[in-house]
C-alpha cells in the first residue's frame, strides 16, 4: 500500500499534465538557446577562433546547427512517450514512430553539411544516404498519419461489468507504475549516454571516430531496448484484462514493431531506412487487421441484438 502511494506521488510529480506543460516550455527554451550557441560555435570555427580536425561535419555548415535543438526536442518526445503510456497504448506506440521520424529528420540536418552536389549524385555514399532519409521521412509521416487515423476508429463500446472495470483499473495502475519507473531510467540513461560518448571522444581518437559516426544512436539504442522489456511486461499483464485473440495479436505485433525499430540502430545505410519503414508498415497493418476484427465483432453483436428484439 505504501509503495502504491509512493509511485502515485512520484507519478504526479513527474508525469502530470502540469509537469508536462512545464517540461515543454523548458525544453523549448533550451532548444532555442542550444541552437544559438551551436551557431556561434560554427561561426567561431569559420573565422578561425576555434580549430577542429575530425568532428567538423556538425561545425562546418550553419544548417547543421538545427541538429542540436532537434536533439532536445527528441528528448521531450521520449518524455511524451512515457507520459502517454498509462493513457493510450496506441498513442504510446505512435510516439515511438514519431521519435524515429524525428531521428531521421535530425540526421538530414546533420548530413546537409556533407552534401557534395555533384552530377554523379547517386554514386556518392553521403548523397545517397541523404536521398534515402529524405524519402524515408516522407513515407514515415504518411504512415504515422494513417496509424493515428486507424487508432481513433471505434465500433461501439461494449458494456462492462464490475469485474472488467476493476481489471481495467488495475491495468491502468500497472501502466502508471511502469511509466513512473521509466522516468528515472530515462534521466539516468540520457546522462550516462551523453557522458560516455563525450568521454570516448576525449580519451581515444579511434573510439571517438566510431562514436561520432554513431551519434544518431546515442541514448535511443539503449532506450528502445528498455522499451522492448516494458512492452513484453505490458503484454503479459494485459492477459489479466483480455484474452481475445485480436487484442493479443495487436499487442504482440506492436512489440515486434518496437524490436524492428531497435534492430535499425545496429544497421547503417539503406537497410537502416528499410527496417524503420518495415516497423511502421508492420504496426499499421497490425492495427488495420485489428480494426477489421473489431468491426466484425460489432456487426455480429448488432445482428444478435436485432434478432432478440
Amino acid at each position: 500500500m505504501a509503495q502504491s502511494k509512493l509511485f502515485e506521488t512520484i507519478y504526479e510529480k513527474t508525469l502530470s499534465e502540469k509537469i508536462k506543460e512545464i517540461s515543454e516550455k523548458a525544453i523549448l527554451k533550451i532548444a532555442i538557446a542550444s541552437f544559438i550557441i551551436h551557431l556561434v560555435i560554427i561561426y567561431l570555427v569559420d573565422f578561425g577562433f576555434i580549430h577542429v580536425n575530425k568532428f567538423s561535419n556538425l561545425l562546418s555548415n550553419p544548417i547543421a546547427a538545427i541538429y542540436t535543438p532537434f536533439s532536445f526536442i527528441l528528448l521531450y518526445e521520449v518524455y511524451l512517450l512515457i507520459y502517454y503510456l498509462p493513457k493510450s497504448f496506441t498513442t504510446y506506440i505512435g510516439k515511438q514512430y514519431e521519435i524515429m521520424t524525428l531521428i531521421v529528420i535530425r540526421r538530414l540536418f546533420k548530413d546537409l553539411g556533407n552534401l557534395t552536389l555533384k552530377s554523379d549524385w547517386f554514386t556518392i555514399k553521403s548523397d545517397l544516404q541523404f536521398t534515402y532519409d529524405l524519402i524515408t521521412s516522407i513515407l514515415m509521416f504518411f504512415l504515422i498519419y494513417h496509424f493515428y487515423m486507424q487508432s481513433k476508429i471505434r465500433y461501439g463500446e461494449a458494456t462492462k461489468n464490475k469485474m472488467e472495470i476493476l481489471a481495467i483499473s488495475r491495468f491502468v495502475k500497472i501502466k502508471k507504475t511502469m511509466a513512473t519507473a521509466l522516468v528515472p531510467m530515462f534521466i539516468l540513461l540520457s546522462i550516462y549516454s551523453f557522458a560516455n560518448w563525450l568521454l570516448s571522444i576525449v580519451s581515444d581518437a579511434d573510439n571517438s571516430t566510431h562514436s561520432f559516426a554513431n551519434i544518431n544512436n546515442i541514448f535511443f539504442e539503449q532506450f528502445f531496448t528498455i522499451l522492448i522489456f516494458a512492452d513484453v511486461l505490458l503484454l503479459l499483464f494485459s492477459f489479466f484484462l483480455t484474452d481475445k485473440f485480436h487484442k493479443v495479436i495487436r499487442n504482440s505485433g506492436f512489440i515486434i514493431s518496437t524490436i524492428l525499430i531497435r534492430l535499425s540502430f545496429s544497421i547503417h545505410g539503406l537497410l537502416n531506412n528499410i527496417l524503420i519503414l518495415c516497423a511502421l508498415v508492420f504496426g499499421l497493418l497490425i492495427i488495420l487487421i485489428h480494426n477489421k476484427f473489431e468491426r466484425q465483432i460489432a456487426l455480429e453483436k448488432n445482428d444478435s441484438d436485432a434478432a432478440l428484439e
